[in-house]
């Protein structure tokens, strides 16, 4: 029995994908804070696919020890597929930033997503068919004012999860290493974000993707051979690319020209 991950599973595009990779016959381990929301989720998962085995897990992967412990947790699973979901933004100018607020968000999107990454990687590298798939955003490669932090953090996930793709390929690894980079998406982002009450992205934006949109375009990007789906800002379109960030050959001189 393989599994697919999917951390931050209890709301947004975390949740469409569980229903979209559970139509693929996969079974599931959803990973979130809110197990009452969890819980709600596999029983509507398994009503519709009774064959699909969901496992929920309730943990705060903002909390080191906790991620650790997430990890310890799942192992023993066949996880085919692991999608590192869990993210949060934050719109304010750098001088007026909720600090408490801002080390949460870097503890859950930077460091959360390096560690759990790294754990499976060691342990999939060499497993054919395994897939790691890290949830960036438009705002990885391109800053929008006022969400100066949330960008950087995202800039994180897309260079290291392409440089990550880079080391699979150059290394002969089985493991297939994916981005996804949403532009705008109906979910719970902008409300918390903004730390205002509901958001209506109808009435905001003239453009968006639902939640179901976007869980869609991810199950395009994991069934292709290209490690970055991209949501074009302009157009919305959904496009599947090579990656995007210059990659440096595997030389010593390219290594000390980082320095």
């Amino acid at each position: 029995m393989s599994y697919t991950l999917i951390t931050g599973a209890s709301a947004g595009i975390g949740r469409a994908a569980a229903f979209a990779f559970a139509k693929r016959g996969s079974h599931l381990l959803l990973v979130a804070r809110r197990l009452a929301l969890l819980e709600a989720l596999k029983a509507e998962v398994v009503a519709l696919y009774p064959t699909c085995d969901v496992v929920v897990i309730a943990t705060d992967l903002s909390l080191r020890d906790q991620v650790y412990a997430l990890y310890e947790q799942v192992r023993s699973y066949d996880i085919k597929r692991w999608i590192n979901n869990a993210g949060f933004g934050d719109y304010a100018k750098i001088g007026e930033l909720n600090l408490e607020k801002i080390e949460q968000l870097l503890h859950l999107n930077i460091e959360a997503l390096t560690i759990l990454t790294s754990l499976y990687v060691k342990d999939h590298a060499h497993v054919e068919g395994s897939q790691l798939v890290n949830v960036s955003s438009v705002g990885g490669y391109a800053i929008v004012a006022d969400a100066v932090t949330y960008c950087a953090s995202k800039f994180y996930v897309s260079a290291f999860t392409e440089g990550l793709a880079h080391e699979m390929q150059r290394t002969g690894a089985k493991l297939s290493v994916k981005l996804l980079a949403p532009a705008a998406t109906e979910t719970e982002f902008a409300q918390i974000a903004r730390e205002a009450g509901e958001f209506d992205y109808a009435k905001a934006l003239p453009k968006y993707h639902t939640a179901t949109q976007m869980a869609d375009f991810l199950v395009q990007l994991c069934e292709s051979d290209n490690v970055v789906g991209i949501v074009d800002p302009q157009t919305y379109d959904f496009v599947l690319r090579d990656p995007i960030y210059p990659n440096a050959s595997n030389t010593a001189q390219s290594q000390l020209s980082v320095q």
